[in-house]
């Protein structure tokens, strides 16, 4: 097993067969890497923290520290992160709080690009790619798929749809749905991610189907948002229609992004 003898191992860590440890790297007393971990040189690991098979993590990524939240007490929270997943240099992942469930959990085969950061008792599901120096806040929920641009931000407890694609710079401050695409300062919802959707290889008919409900949902004045969504879902049966409103229906924290104008449709796909 390769392990620099610079690299820091306190006692209790857990490391799996095949772990590859790089020069002055700390591993700390509660860490547990699992089989075929990559640690490049200069990596902190510290708390409660799980890190999933094959999960490669580059230079100067600080993960399981504790939150960055003023009413966390010490409490004994966890970080989870699943397999083959690449984190890149300067990432910083923290273990949840009392106020969130006291994990914090990142899916598999995930992408963090440099300086990203997954704060606490945020739930990120898998294949999400976060670009250079996108953050997500406290108690965040990014579904499978989604894509975060780099530069942006993402307010606390915002739900971040499957397939949604935030695009670079842009403030999310309000949910965004399912196979969504936001962009801008304050970010407002500039349609369905079709170029996602395409790569996705989703059936064209299912395609159509997403593309007249958001049209209902968001470019019509009859009843409330969910009043829309409610009539929609006894209509439709097409499984990512459904997802789309299952996640309108879905309670939350915060409003949702909703289009700055009203725009004639675009071409079908």
């Amino acid at each position: 097993m390769p392990i620099h003898p610079t690299a820091v191992i306190e006692d209790g860590a857990v490391i799996g067969a095949d772990v590859s440890i790089g020069a002055y790297s700390v591993v700390g007393s509660r860490v547990r890497l699992a089989d075929g971990v990559i640690l490049h040189s200069h990596v902190v690991l510290d708390g409660n923290t799980e890190i999933g098979a094959n999960t490669e993590i580059f230079p100067f990524a600080s993960i399981g520290h504790r939150p960055q939240d003023k009413k966390f007490k010490g409490e004994d929270s966890r970080l989870i992160i699943g397999a083959r997943n690449v984190i890149r240099e300067h990432v910083t992942m923290n273990p949840g709080t009392e106020g969130g469930g006291l994990i914090t959990r990142v899916g598999d085969d995930c992408l963090f690009m440099a300086s990203s950061h997954v704060a606490h008792d945020c739930q990120v599901g898998n294949r999400i790619i976060l670009a250079n120096n996108a953050t997500l806040a406290g108690h965040v929920t990014v579904g499978d798929n989604a894509i975060v641009g780099g530069l942006s931000a993402i307010h606390q407890f915002v739900r971040i749809g499957a397939n949604a694609f935030i695009g670079g710079m842009s403030a999310v401050e309000k949910d965004v749905i399912p196979f969504g695409t936001v962009k801008g300062e304050r970010a407002s919802l500039d349609g369905l991610n079709l170029i996602g959707l395409k790569r996705s290889n989703m059936e064209r008919a299912n395609i159509h189907a997403l593309r007249h409900v958001f049209k209902a949902l968001f470019h019509s004045n009859e009843g409330t948002l969910s009043e829309r969504a409610e009539q929609l879902r006894s209509t439709h049966a097409e499984p990512e229609v459904c997802m789309l409103l299952d996640f309108v229906l879905t309670d939350s924290a915060r409003a949702f992004c909703t289009p700055s104008s009203k725009p004639e449709p675009r071409e079908a796909a």
